[in-house]
């Protein structure tokens, strides 16, 4: 505050003298006097006080004219007049004319002085502060104009971006040539493409609202089945799984009664919101069905004509070798023996081929007859001991069903499945190990297993087991065919049961399967 630059104009230098000793007595020690008003008025061009204070009657210009003048240089400096009595009145006009802060009548009092200098000042910086925040806010408010038309142009250029990658997503739904549709949880249709309505000869008006389940289903070997909701979603979606791919699917067409092969492939739109939705993506898969039954076709024509030869060809060996063609020397059997095996091994191939296209191809027909279930086991067990014995297998049967119990089934079908997965186990079991044959029928419902002590089948490799080709794992190439695990999944489920495996690495397997409802009401034992 002592630091504050002071103006005195007085005609009169004994005036601005006793001032001045004044001020410097308080602290003020920048004070600046002027006996000439017009002299005042170029230093204040060049110079900001923080107040001035002047005299009213002054030869050539008068205070209000002098204070007029300083108030346009510094509008927010604060000003004081000093004037005598009978100029009250002119003082008080220069309060309402230039905004004068105060007046001081001569003689004035030291203290009250003190006090309107020291309030002035402080009232100069307190409006030359307020003069900068105001600048501060125009200056923001500028700012501010400035983002709000860059906003603008971002939100339109946003905008514009967002309905061009709108447009371009319509074209490639509406123009995709798979089909798709919303679904809601419960499978209700909420909206669908072009392709959708091609394919089910519906409009989308009349897909509103429709169940999935009404135009869609799934095949079977047991026949066709409809979609089934599942956990609260559909096809198998819930909460831990986003998305699901459905095979062997028929998509009906209501207009003109085709039916479509089809994959779908159904998704979460918003798994965590509180009204689930789902697409899901059609695909007419007609060509590939077509192209894989050609391709079956071919193999199995294939596959038929390699069995004449090859049958003439083991017939052939056999003459050689049982001397129906004259005497053949110990090499010459030897070699015999081999190509006849061989022989024999290709043929078995080419039957397994052929099996496995008659079931995919839906024309081989189960031909089931009623029969003691138990002797079958037997039987199976009894052609597979020597091998096992061979090896040095310890080769066991549990079993407690009686003897007459009877099963319905395929019986030539049903042992070359048991065949098949007990020949597996004593040949993946290693010499001296165990295999063990359970059997029982529960509950109207035949149950096989077979376990060993083999070295087991790696966690990766289960879920293709059942495949086609599936050389069983990858740790240890098979000389198998890769199909007669496949052929068994294959007749099992054409019973309607189902077969699995229990496997863990060095400890073994356990191959199970399970026929439904197969058991002789009459003959039925309950096992507990």
């Amino acid at each position: 505050m002592n630091g504050s630059l002071i103006v005195l104009v007085d005609d009169e230098k004994i005036v601005t003298s006793a001032f001045k000793t004044l001020l410097k007595v308080e602290g003020y020690n920048n004070v600046v006097c002027f006996n000439d008003p017009k002299e005042a008025v170029e230093y204040l061009k060049a110079n900001t006080p923080d107040i001035i204070v002047s005299d009213f009657l002054m030869p050539e210009m008068n205070g209000l004219q002098f204070l007029t003048e300083a108030k346009k240089i510094h509008p927010e400096v604060s000003t004081i007049m000093l004037t005598g009595y009978a100029d009250k009145e002119n003082a008080i006009k220069a309060i309402n004319e230039i905004g004068l802060y105060k007046y001081i009548e001569k003689p004035w009092d030291n203290e009250d002085l003190l006090i309107n200098v020291r309030n002035g000042i402080e009232r100069s910086h307190l409006l030359s502060s307020l003069r900068e925040k105001i600048s501060e806010l125009e200056e923001a408010k500028k700012q501010l104009e400035v983002y709000s038309n860059d906003l603008e142009k971002l939100v339109a250029q946003r905008t514009q971006e967002l309905q061009l990658a709108n447009n371009k997503l319509s074209g490639i739904i509406n123009y995709c040539a798979d089909g798709i549709l919303i679904l809601d949880k419960d499978g209700s249709i909420s909206q669908v493409n072009p392709a959708c309505e091609n394919m089910t000869g519906l409009s989308e008006a009349a897909l509103i609202n429709k169940k999935f389940q009404e135009i869609a289903y799934i095949t079977t070997r047991q026949g066709n089945r409809s979609f089934e909701n599942k956990d609260g979603g559909i096809f198998g979606l819930n909460k831990d799984t986003n998305d699901v791919l459905v095979k062997d699917c028929i998509i009906t067409n209501k207009l003109g009664g085709a039916e479509t092969p089809v994959e779908i492939h159904f998704a979460s739109i918003n798994p965590d919101g509180e009204s689930e939705k789902y697409v899901g993506v059609i695909r007419d898969i007609s060509s590939h069905k077509e192209t894989e039954r050609l391709r079956d076709d071919f193999i199995a024509t294939l596959t038929h004509d390699l069995r004449t030869p090859l049958l003439a060809a083991i017939q052939t060996l056999k003459f050689f070798l049982d001397g129906s063609l004259g005497e053949v020397e110990e090499k010459q059997a030897v070699l015999l023996s081999t190509m006849l095996q061989s022989n024999e091994d290709l043929l078995g191939l080419v039957n397994a081929l052929l099996e496995v296209y008659r079931f995919d191809s839906g024309k081989l027909k189960l031909c089931k007859t009623v029969f003691p279930v138990r002797d079958l086991v037997t039987r199976c067990y009894d052609e597979l001991k020597p091998l096992a014995d061979k090896k040095d297998i310890k080769f066991t049967l549990s079993t407690d069903i009686p003897d007459d119990l009877e099963i319905t089934a395929d019986k030539s079908e049903i042992k070359r499945v048991i065949i098949n997965l007990c020949g597996n186990a004593v040949n993946y079991t290693n010499k001296g190990g165990e295999v063990e044959i359970i059997a029982k029928a529960q509950s109207g419902d035949f149950i096989f297993s077979v376990v060993d002590n083999g070295n087991g089948i790696p966690a990766e490799d289960i879920p293709k087991l059942f495949n086609r080709f599936s050389q069983g794992t990858t740790k240890r190439r098979s000389t198998g065919t890769g199909l007669g695990l496949y052929l068994s999944r294959q007749i099992i489920e054409a019973h309607g049961g189902k077969i699995w495996i229990d496997s863990k690495l060095n400890k073994g397997s356990e191959f199970t399967f399970l026929l439904t409802d197969v058991v002789n009401e009459e003959r039925q034992v309950v096992n507990g």
